[in-house]
């Protein structure tokens, strides 16, 4: 097997893969032996039908299968004879098999080096969880809208007790309580956003594309299913920043996780959540004033 491989820049490689007359043949005659056994032929029996005549019914799906045995193992010699370590999947193009001999080309992004300088003892700062009797008030207003249908509502007992509470003040707590939590979510995202934003601005690193891609194409899926194709290729760039932040940051997340011997033995768990839950645990606190 011989192998090219090209720098196209710091990160992306092209790998020009030729595989020898003798490789694709012994592939081959393998896949023929598998074709064999399940063909059935006007005339023989399955197992027992000549090589030839295999051939001239069946040699597209011999050479279609022949190739796809071929590439995955001749890519992964290749990858490891070189030492390079892929990042995400190859793009395989130029595939072609002719005179028994098979070429393809793949090119790929290798993983980029993440030097983390600071990521313990981040200053954060948690914003107040209490509500104020103006939010709950104002809540209540929507309430009031909401459920007006051009009429006018009084927001008094009944009003309470067709939301399913027996009187006002029960369903005010209720909606305190609601409003509180909302907040403690949106305060622990906001703390995590500020500790995301240290880790970007003291990290170096090349961000891969073909990740970025990946990413950017799984978004826009999501927003297919979201706005039923209005508007979606509007979108791309406005996502692209925020896919490639999110790359980012992911790549920052898995080095830490190296860096602090974190593994998962949860499958419910992932490694950048259990990496940010020590990011927390780390990060010094400051009062919100």
């Amino acid at each position: 097997m011989k192998v090219e491989v090209k720098k196209v820049d710091a990160l992306k490689r092209e790998m020009k893969f030729e595989i020898s007359r003798e490789k694709v043949t012994e592939a081959m005659d393998h896949v023929y032996s598998e074709i064999g056994k399940h063909a059935k032929v006007k005339g023989f029996r399955p197992g027992k039908v000549p090589r030839h005549i295999l051939a001239s019914s069946h040699g597209q799906l011999a050479k279609d299968e022949t190739i796809k045995k071929i590439i995955p193992q001749a890519y992964h010699e290749g990858i490891s004879q070189h030492q390079l370590n892929p990042i995400d999947l190859p793009e395989i193009s130029e595939v072609d098999l002719k005179d028994g001999v098979l070429t393809f080309t793949a090119t790929l992004d290798i993983r980029p080096e993440v030097v983390v300088s600071k990521y313990k003892g981040i200053d954060v700062q948690r914003k107040k969880s209490e509500v104020s009797e103006e939010e709950i008030q104002k809540t209540l207003e929507f309430f009031k809208k909401g459920r007006g249908e051009g009429q006018e509502v009084v927001i008094d007992d009944n009003f309470a007790k067709g939301m399913g509470f027996p009187s006002l003040e029960e369903f005010k707590k209720a909606l305190k309580h609601q409003l509180e939590s909302d907040k403690d979510r949106n305060n622990r995202m906001d703390i995590e956003n500020q500790i995301v934003e240290e880790l970007i601005k003291n990290a170096k690193l090349m961000v891969p594309q073909s990740l970025v891609k990946r990413q950017l194409h799984y978004r826009l899926n999501e927003a297919l299913k979201r706005l039923k194709a209005q508007g979606l290729e509007e979108m791309r760039p406005q996502l692209e920043p925020a896919v490639e932040r999110e790359v980012k940051i992911y790549l920052i997340l898995e080095e830490i996780g190296k860096l602090e011997n974190i593994t998962i033995t949860d499958p419910n768990d992932s490694l950048p959540s259990k990496v940010m839950e020590l990011l927390m645990k780390e990060a010094v606190w400051i009062e919100p004033k």
